[in-house]
């Protein structure tokens, strides 16, 4: 039986936050406080720790824990707190799942496994179901979409968002027909919400009726996608679209510009330049180019009001 959660927290912006590393690739400890002081500062209402963003599938697992344990302390309760425990086989998943609750999290989310042989759609729905229904915390769901390493069909994924224990989606797939399945799970159950994960679209889902985003930005972008969630709200849509082009070019200039080439390096730079992180160190050595470099400078000048409002 999962715990309680208040669910009226689930909504409005969310980090899948990145990961601090020191030089030898441990726990950057020190750092934790100021990422936790940093996302309250920008409005966001939970941390997803070990997501894609946050390098769960690469992370020993005795560091991801360390890193939940430590990120719990220093939230105190202010954040929510979502893990991934993600896996190959449904007990690898609860396993995983008692040790977030061990150490803090509020919730367990999972996405497709890592890899799967004889992944038919019974197979993969049996999975989550089998995960979904023995886990002791409430459950997210990562939709991947085509990105996932295993297909996840769109009547496995009505399966799965129909199961109470399923209190919370973060909707990556970046394809309108998830998207409206998704919606159609919560007219059936309206206490499920609705995240986007697609960082460079906020307004479409908003105007959808998505409940907020799951963003792998959040940690810098974070202040301003709560604002375009904002004027969407307002009925602002030209001030929303507005926005929205202002947060793509911020997220191309730490990314690497539009092909993405120096990604979660770029990112933790930026964090550098914050004084919230102290490396750029990351597991999956990204480059940081000078083009990069000087692109962050800029943004650092250029959009310092909502980088540190």
């Amino acid at each position: 039986m999962a715990t309680e959660l208040d669910r009226g927290r689930l909504a409005g912006i969310w980090s899948a936050t990145p990961t601090p590393l020191l030089e030898d690739d441990s726990i950057d400890l020190d750092s934790i406080p100021r990422l936790v002081e940093h996302h309250l500062r920008l409005g966001v209402r939970g941390l997803f720790l070990g997501g894609t963003c946050g390098e769960g599938a690469w992370l020993r697992r005795q560091d991801l824990r360390r890193f939940v344990r430590e990120t719990a302390r220093a939230s105190a309760g202010r954040l929510l707190l979502a893990v991934q425990i993600t896996d190959n086989s449904a007990g690898r998943m609860l396993d995983n799942a008692l040790e977030a609750a061990e150490d803090g999290a509020d919730l367990a989310v999972i996405a497709p496994p890592y890899f799967l042989l004889n992944a038919t759609d019974t197979t993969v729905r049996d999975l989550y179901l089998q995960a979904v229904r023995g886990c002791p915390l409430p459950v997210g769901i990562y939709d991947r979409g085509k990105a996932g390493s295993v297909a996840v069909s769109a009547a496995v994924l009505e399966a799965i968002y129909a199961e109470p224990a399923v209190v919370l989606v973060k909707d990556s797939s970046c394809d309108a027909s998830r998207r409206d399945l998704a919606l159609r799970a919560r007219a059936a159950r309206p206490a499920l919400r609705l995240l986007t994960g697609n960082e460079f679209d906020l307004v479409s889902y908003r105007r959808a009726g998505y409940d907020g985003a799951l963003l792998g930005g959040g940690i810098f972008n974070g202040f301003l996608a709560g604002q375009i969630l904002a004027a969407c709200d307002r009925g602002r849509v030209d001030e929303a679209e507005a926005l929205q082009a202002r947060m793509n070019e911020l997220m191309w200039d730490v990314y690497g510009g539009r092909d993405i080439a120096c990604w979660l390096t770029g990112l933790k730079e930026l964090l550098v330049r914050l004084g919230v992180f102290s490396s750029n160190r990351n597991l999956l050595r990204y480059p940081l180019t000078a083009d990069c470099s000087q692109a962050i400078d800029r943004a650092c000048e250029r959009e310092r009001a909502i980088l540190l409002p």
